[in-house]
């Protein structure tokens, strides 16, 4: 009995997919193939920008936390040098951002600005007051954050 109904099972699962087929020819099943496989190398591209993206704004935020703390440790070349770090890493992120959204807002550049002066007043010797970079900080959480 049980020998039965699995032939029974695949006979009508082989006509419905005959049926299928027949219904919906080879062309229009590799042109839907094709759209789908389209549609998931976007969407996967996407999340890998999206990925190098925060992987670059995180990078760039402990970047900034090492310079807070080399500053409270009186050290200004290795808060100047950590903060030159951030700068690279923002940069790399600022690149991504624009591969990703191609004439959008740039919301990085900005704060890749404020991360630069900061980095330049101390190579200078100036004195930089931790809330400066308590605010970059402050930018960079609210980036991570969206």
């Amino acid at each position: 009995m049980l020998k039965l109904l699995g032939w029974m099972v695949l006979l009508a699962a082989t006509f419905g997919a005959g049926y299928y087929v027949g219904q919906h020819p080879i062309g229009e099943l590799r042109k839907t193939v094709g759209e789908l496989s389209r549609s998931l190398r976007d969407t996967t591209l996407g999340i890998e920008r999206t990925i190098r993206l925060r992987q670059g704004l995180v990078d760039g935020k402990a970047g900034v936390v090492e310079a807070k703390s080399e500053l409270l440790d009186k050290n200004f070349g290795n808060a100047a040098n950590a903060l030159a770090q951030a700068v690279e890493n923002l940069e790399k992120a600022s690149s991504v951002e624009r591969e990703r959204d191609a004439g959008g807002a740039q919301k990085v550049r900005p704060l890749l600005a404020k991360v630069r002066e900061a980095q330049l007043e101390l190579s200078m010797g100036k004195p930089l007051p931790r809330a400066k970079l308590d605010e970059i900080q402050k930018e960079l959480d609210g980036l991570l954050a969206q």
